[in-house]
Order: C-alpha cells, then sequence, then structure tokens
C-alpha cells in the first residue's frame, strides 16, 4: 500500500519528537539505552505506526500482528512509539526503570502492547520463529515483525532461528535489522565482522532486502510492502541506520550504547532536536 507524502512529512515528525521525548526520559531517569533506541525510531514508527495491524483499543487482540524487539536495550523507544499509538499513558514515562514499574529497561509482556520479553540477544529470532509457525497452524493471517541489531547476530541461536523460518516456510515472518555497525563496546568490525549479510542470508534461504537508509521512511515502506508480496519464504530487511541517529555527539559512538545522559549532554542534544 503507497504512503503519501503527506503522511511521511507527518511520520517524519513524529520520528523527531519521539528523539525529543527518548532524550527527556533518559535524561530524567539517568539510566537507559539511548544510542540504539534512537537508529531504531524510523524502523518502529514504519512498522507500527503504519505498517502493522494493530488495535490500541485491544492490545491482545487475537488477530493482530506482532512485533517483536528482540534488541530488547531499545525498549525505550518502544515504550514512546507504544504512547504514540495510546496503549501506554505518557504519563508512565516517569517511571522508566524504577521499582514496580511496567517500563522495565528491557520489554516485559507485562507491559501492553509488548508481545515479547526480552533482553539476552539471540532468544527473540528463535521465539518469532515459534510464533509465526502457530500462527501458520492457526490459518491465520497475522505477520509477525522481528527487530534485531547487528551486534545480536554474534548469537548462534539467530541462525538456527534462520533456518528452522526458512525450513518451515514461514513467509509471515518479517525481520528488520537495525544495521547500524556499533554494539556495547565497539563497532561490529571490531567485535565480530559480518562481512556480507546479504549474501549470508540469501544462502541460508532467506529473502533479502536491502534499505540503504534505513532512517527514510518511504525507503523502509517500500521494503515491508515487498516482504508482504513474498511466498514460501522469510524475508530480512537490512536497514543500514546510524547509532545515536538525530544527534551529532552520540552518532556512530559506542560510548553512547548505554550511558547516563548528563545536564551538558541534554542540553546539546535538546539544541539539536529543537533547532
Amino acid at each position: 500500500m503507497s504512503i503519501t507524502t503527506e503522511r511521511i512529512d507527518q511520520l517524519n515528525q513524529t520520528c523527531n519528537n519521539l528523539r525529543i521525548e527518548l532524550i527527556e526520559m533518559l535524561h530524567r531517569s539517568q539510566t537507559g539505552h539511548p544510542g540504539g533506541s534512537l537508529s531504531v525510531c524510523e524502523i518502529l514508527v514504519a512498522i507500527m505506526l503504519e505498517k502493522a495491524r494493530l488495535d490500541p483499543e485491544n492490545p491482545e487482540w487475537n488477530d493482530r500482528d506482532r512485533v517483536l524487539l528482540t534488541k530488547g536495550h531499545a525498549a525505550p523507544m518502544l515504550y514512546l512509539v507504544l504512547g504514540e499509538l495510546g496503549i501506554l499513558d505518557k504519563n508512565e514515562y516517569t517511571s522508566l526503570r524504577q521499582l514496580d514499574t511496567r517500563l522495565q529497561g528491557h520489554p516485559s509482556m507485562a507491559t501492553p502492547g509488548i508481545d515479547i520479553t526480552a533482553g539476552p540477544l539471540g532468544i527473540g529470532l528463535p521465539a518469532a520463529v515459534g510464533m509465526a509457525a502457530g500462527l501458520k497452524l492457526d490459518n491465520k493471517e497475522s505477520i509477525v515483525y522481528t527487530i534485531l541489531g547487528d551486534g545480536e547476530l554474534n548469537e548462534g541461536a539467530v541462525w538456527e532461528g534462520i533456518m528452522s523460518a526458512v525450513k518451515f516456510k514461514l513467509d509471515n515472518l518479517i525481520c528488520v535489522l537495525d544495521s547500524n555497525g556499533v554494539q556495547l563496546d565497539g563497532t561490529t568490525e571490531e567485535i565480530m565482522p559480518m562481512h556480507n549479510l546479504n549474501q549470508r542470508f540469501e544462502s541460508f534461504g532467506m529473502h533479502v532486502i536491502h534499505v540503504k537508509d534505513g532512517h527514510d521512511i518511504q525507503e523502509l515502506s517500500n521494503a515491508i510492502d515487498e516482504a508482504k508480496m513474498i511466498k514460501d519464504k522469510p524475508t530480512i530487511i537490512i536497514a543500514d541506520t546510524v547509532k545515536g541517529k538525530g544527534i551529532s555527539f552520540m552518532e556512530g559512538e559506542s560510548s553512547w550504547h548505554g550511558n547516563a545522559i548528563s545536564s551538558e549532554h541534554y542540553e546539546l542534544a535538546m539544541k539539536e532536536l529543537k533547532g
């Protein structure tokens, strides 16, 4: 389904607003993961605000699409998008990572609108494969959107899950790789090089779509539309993104994977995002 220029402009403005809300949330709590939350913003927005079949009035709707953020450390941005949908009350943002909160540091299924409890990298894709297979067995048309980080590809369970997804022809599984090239303590090139990703996924039997600008809503929308047309195999959309996108001193820096945001950095970030 095509997306209008007016709608793209609206979603881009939403992304900028979400980035402002993210920095406010993380500065207030003095905890959380800014870098990966900023890189995944457009991916979550394109899926959850535009493409996925969701019912904000009934988050547990049985025929909904499933959205799994397996790079669970980016939960703050997921919470903000759930707030945008109206599934979460924005007043809850102040409780991020506090005792007895529903907004844990990593997503929990105790929170409305969240379909997987994620934290340890590598567990999410195998769970997504199980969900997709179960939906197929129940003759459901629901899609399982699974958002991975490239550091997560270091985990062998991811590749085992892909083999199963291909074996069982799970064309209702659409994976999106938030490929920002940076992980906890360095670049993916430094930690564990993952060359020729397109060929790697193709060799496992997946349909591969490469989005060269993972912050382009139109490109992401087109990729998702293409993925929905693929039959008898799962799809992975490799979206090239920038860790810390939108804030110059955070962009591409592993030091901002999970750093607290000081008052000085908060002011600098707000100046950039609001300027």
